[in-house]
């Protein structure tokens, strides 16, 4: 044991335990160093450059598509809407030719009476607080919209 526990502190054997040691490092880092280069290949960067290629290629071809896609749906939306209205058009024309509503309407809207009728106007306690020009257009009488006009245009002369 005596020549053995002399060995190991011989100067031979330090150089020997770190020859084998730096050996190791060197060992260690060459594998490091080749397993960081094979995970990207010379093929693996043609192929990642030809894949973004075609990502930038065809960017402004999808984006295109995509809001002309966008656009035809609106405008099939809008087109749906309109052959609504003109349904709804053509039932109000339809209703129209019809005497019993024209003659209704008529005297809805103008506030005519029937030979023989008393015409009466209700006053709303809460229409005192307004004033005419509050009321909307539609919501007043015919006659009530031309004395409007005519006090307008009186006042853009002054």
């Amino acid at each position: 044991m005596a020549v053995k526990d002399r060995d190991r502190f011989s100067t031979a054997t330090r150089i020997r335990l770190l020859g084998e040691q730096t050996a190791a490092r060197v060992y260690r880092s060459q594998t490091k160093r080749q397993a960081r280069r094979s995970r990207l290949t010379g093929r693996a960067a043609l192929l990642a450059l030809v894949v973004c290629s075609l990502v930038v290629a065809l960017a402004y071809p999808i984006r295109q598509y995509v809001a002309q896609r966008a656009e035809i749906a609106d405008l099939e939306r809008k087109r749906e809407q309109a052959r609504e209205r003109v349904e709804e058009l053509r039932d109000l024309k339809a209703r129209w030719k019809d005497d019993a509503y024209a003659e209704q309407r008529i005297r809805e809207r103008l506030h005519y009476v029937m030979p023989g009728e008393t015409g009466f106007v209700v006053i709303d306690p809460d229409a005192a607080k307004q004033t005419r020009t509050d009321l909307g257009a539609a919501d007043r009488a015919w006659y009530a919209n031309v004395w409007d006009g005519v006090d307008k245009s009186d006042a853009a002369d002054r």
